[in-house]
């Protein structure tokens, strides 16, 4: 099978990066510049494509931000909240649409390579905060794929019902190189432990029963 990953460098879309390996599918990895705060993943994402030897494609939609403005994550006047997902602050983390741009262009891609998938890393801790990581969206967007073109793709969310320690405890087994993941909203040197991004990472590897390979600013 020859599908279209979805990689931000983080720890599920790299987990299902390598789970696609593990099933032999031809898998190319697309990751999005859209002026994100955390510019870091992207060259992250780059550096685990090399590692796994999967072709690898940055696209550059940097010039949507000003779209995409009302978010932590795209606007740097806005400061990243610290605390837990279930916290009401975290919206401001939420980036307008991402995930229905992404796959949009991730699917014109494999329409136009004659891909027969797109993967995302969707799972069951974006429900809370993320209105394009649930169920209800994925299966929107799969009756819109059946109708935008001639040539069928599937959208596939393998991780659209397990939490992120499920994903920890399978990347274990697959041997994903968590040390080179990028999770923290805030992209400095060290990830920085307080964001909820970082909080639920901390959670995942601690449920799982695994340490965390990543350093981070404070000693956890």
């Amino acid at each position: 099978m020859k599908a279209k990953l979805i990689l931000s460098g983080g720890m599920d879309s790299t987990t299902l990066l390598y789970l696609l390996k593990s099933r032999g599918v031809e898998v190319e990895a697309l990751t999005f510049d859209y002026g994100q705060r955390h510019r870091k993943e992207i060259a992250v994402a780059a550096a685990i494509a090399k590692v796994a030897s999967v072709p690898h494609r940055v696209v550059d939609i940097s010039t949507l931000n000003p779209f995409l403005g009302n978010s932590s994550q795209t606007n740097p006047a806005i400061p990243v909240p610290e605390g837990r997902y279930d916290e009401e602050s975290m919206k401001a983390t939420v980036v307008p649409n991402r995930n229905m741009i992404f796959l949009a262009v991730a699917v014109a891609a494999a329409i136009s390579d004659k891909a027969d998938a797109v993967y995302y890393g969707a799972h069951a801790g974006d429900h809370t905060i993320y209105p394009d990581c649930r169920p209800a969206f994925v299966g929107a967007m799969r009756r819109a794929l059946k109708l935008c073109d001639w040539h069928k793709v599937r959208l596939c969310a393998p991780f659209l019902k397990k939490t992120k320690g499920d994903i920890a405890a399978l990347g274990y087994i697959l041997k994903v190189p968590f040390h080179l993941t990028w999770t923290c909203y805030k992209g400095m040197e060290k990830h920085c432990g307080k964001c909820g991004a970082c909080n639920e990472r901390k959670g995942a590897f601690a449920k799982a029963g695994l340490l965390d390979p990543v350093p981070y600013e404070e000693a956890q």
